[in-house]
């Protein structure tokens, strides 16, 4: 049995997978390379799953799940993804589930130094809005 005869009898449509992969990826700002990097699969293969030209094997249908932080249904477009994102960047979700994790010293530092690039950040652009403007 093919994988498309597979889904075909789950009576589930792979076209409305590969619209879902590409809607969810882009309303998390996240390049179609970039999610193949966090997949572990050529940004080539993961263009194909987009295109609807092939169908990625179920481990990988998880991990896109948890990267794109929806449920199976909604990657496979039987309920609507919850807009309630945690953090937008896998890599620093990640980060910050293992933070979690670390003594309370260890967290305290971890918030100075994130506070302090968020505000080098903010400054930066001032800077340069007040530079050109």
């Amino acid at each position: 049995m093919t994988v498309q005869t597979y889904y075909q009898i789950q009576n589930l449509d792979m076209s409305i997978f590969s619209e879902r992969l590409q809607l969810l990826r882009q309303a998390r700002n996240i390049t179609q390379a970039r999610l193949a990097e966090l997949l572990e699969v050529s940004p080539r293969v993961y263009n194909r799953w987009e295109k609807g030209g092939n169908v990625p094997h179920f481990d990988t249908i998880v991990k896109i799940a948890d990267s794109l932080q929806v449920t199976l249904d909604a990657l496979a477009g039987r309920q609507e993804p919850s807009q309630d994102l945690k953090i937008r960047n896998y890599e620093l979700r990640q980060l910050c589930e293992q933070c979690d994790t670390l003594p309370d010293e260890d967290q305290k530092a971890l918030i100075v130094m994130m506070d302090s690039l968020v505000k080098k950040s903010g400054m930066t652009k001032v800077i340069s809005a007040v530079a050109h403007g």
